[in-house]
């Protein structure tokens, strides 16, 4: 198994040592260095080339949002959530804006952190519900267009529509009365078509296209 190269980053020295404690449980992850600043984890992550980047979204200086786009313009790769003590839709949503794939609460069960963190290395993470009404609030009606000329089958355009709904694998194919498995394989299909990399990228992009429908809460 390949392990998952992981940075943290974040100004509090206890709540890295917390990470790395979290982390430890878990032999998938492998913590390649801590950064206490925006400004040193851009260094480590040119140094070190992680896979996988916890960032705190408060930190004096270059805070965690900028320095998410900072990373995502030079180095798109790399996967990064956000670690944060507050629960505040707005910050959670301008980080995925800056490429973030996802957020983790500190005071969450280190459990519930693996688990997470697992779904989102294998992508199968899903966009949170709320942060997906978020998304698809930032593209008015007027902005859709259905040319015809989407690359996604019928099935394919059915999936991105629950994807985009913020519902997960499981909820997709249990919907659909298909295989987990069959859900992974369209969704990779899906993503390989549009040149994307991950869920949250996906929802926007098509969203963008005018390929998906708003009315989908049920």
């Amino acid at each position: 198994m390949n392990k998952t190269r992981v940075l943290i980053v974040d100004d509090s020295a206890h709540a890295r040592a917390a990470m790395e404690s979290i982390l430890s449980e878990e032999p998938l992850f492998d913590i390649v260095a801590t950064a206490s600043s925006g400004e040193e984890a851009l260094v480590l992550t040119e140094e070190w080339m992680p896979d996988l980047i916890l960032m705190d979204i408060r930190m004096p200086g270059m805070d965690g949002l900028e320095t998410t786009r900072a990373i995502k313009q030079r180095y798109p790769y790399v996967i990064i959530v956000m670690v944060t003590v507050s629960d505040d839709v707005t910050h959670l949503f301008e980080a995925l804006k800056q490429g973030a794939q996802g957020y983790l609460f500190k005071n969450l069960s280190s459990s519930t952190w693996l688990e997470y963190l697992k779904a989102v290395v294998s992508d199968e993470a899903p966009v949170n519900p709320e942060l997906a009404y978020r998304i698809l609030q930032e593209f008015p009606k007027t902005k859709k267009r259905d040319d015809g000329s989407t690359p996604l089958t019928t099935r394919e355009r059915e999936i991105l529509n629950w994807v985009a709904s913020g519902k997960t694998n499981r909820e997709i194919a249990d919907r659909l009365g298909i295989s987990d498995q069959t859900v992974k394989n369209h969704l990779k299909n899906i993503l390989q078509k549009l040149q994307l990399e991950n869920r949250v990228q996906l929802t926007r992009y098509a969203l963008e296209q005018g390929w998906i429908e708003r009315d989908f809460e049920n």
